[in-house]
């Protein structure tokens, strides 16, 4: 039954994606044709309302269908006048649509760091890419060290979106870990963490030096499922279980706008002693699931 259930999950995705994809991928070639730089934001605004509108259908069935059980806590004062920055830790790929059940309106239309691969994903990939979504390469630091312009690269998308977050409020979400969690990266990479493996600050502390005089604040996410192995197959068969999700708000502090973590190494140590002690804090509200 479960299998079943799962097939028929497949199918509304791929309804869905039909739907409201087509439409997105039709808007993008007026996008590529439309000339000027305000027409083009314009063509944008719309290319945000039919993502958010394809992200609400898939929440609708999802919430009738599947019937996740979930626990969300999330602060109030969220609008989506305003641009914010979420951090979460990462376990499956059903994190986004828990994502998105707890945020989805309330905050701006959400932008994720992408691995650069799954911009060939049939219809999904060039939406993402019409919207303007940052594609990361995902490199390690030695990699970055024998490859700069390619490095230079990730840096220059994250500046585009910061740019145009200047212009359209926008929520960026980044996973900071930058993979999904499993036992096998876990030890790995020797984490000293419980239930987390190593953040990565580059991302955030770049979106926050350009862009942290524009956001309202950083909503910190905490995302834990009973299973201890969640897939996302899993959750379309409607047998994941338990997942809680909680929200909290942090400020931008003083010190972040303007700061330049690529070429000051006292900035660059704050970021770092920042995030390791939020993913600290977030191990031990882990431990007490």
């Amino acid at each position: 039954m479960s299998t079943l259930r799962g097939i028929v999950s497949l199918l509304l995705l791929t309804l869905t994606t039909l739907v409201w994809g087509l439409p997105l991928l039709a808007m993008t070639l007026v996008k590529l044709v439309t000339p000027g730089h305000r027409p083009r934001l314009a063509v944008l605004r719309v290319l945000n309302a039919i993502a958010l509108n394809w992200i609400g259908l898939n929440l609708w069935w999802m919430r009738r269908w599947l019937r996740p059980q979930l626990e969300i806590e999330v602060p109030e004062g969220l609008s989506r006048r305003q641009g914010w920055l979420v951090l979460s830790n990462h376990r499956s790929w059903t994190d986004i649509f828990v994502l998105f059940f707890a945020l989805h309106r309330r905050i701006p239309m959400p932008r994720f760091f992408l691995k650069r691969q799954l911009i060939w994903i049939p219809i999904v990939g060039l939406a993402w890419w019409a919207l303007e979504f940052p594609f990361m390469r995902r490199m390690t630091a030695a990699q970055r060290a024998r490859h700069p312009p390619l490095a230079r690269r990730d840096q220059e998308a994250t500046e585009r979106m910061c740019e145009r977050a200047r212009e359209v409020p926008i929520a960026i979400f980044n996973f900071v870990e930058g993979t999904r969690f499993t036992p096998a990266k876990h030890d790995a990479q020797a984490s000293p963490y419980h239930h987390l493996l190593r953040p990565r600050a580059g991302g955030v502390a770049q979106v926050l030096g350009l862009l942290g005089d524009q956001l309202a604040g950083i909503l910190d996410v905490t995302l834990h499922y009973d299973n201890p192995a969640p897939t996302f197959w899993g959750y379309l068969c409607g047998r994941e279980g338990r997942i809680v999700m909680r929200a909290r708000r942090l400020p931008v502090e003083a010190w972040m706008p303007g700061s330049d973590y690529q070429d000051n190494p006292g900035d660059k140590e704050r970021f770092h002693a920042w995030i390791n002690a939020l993913w600290h804090q977030k191990d031990e509200q882990l431990s007490r699931f």
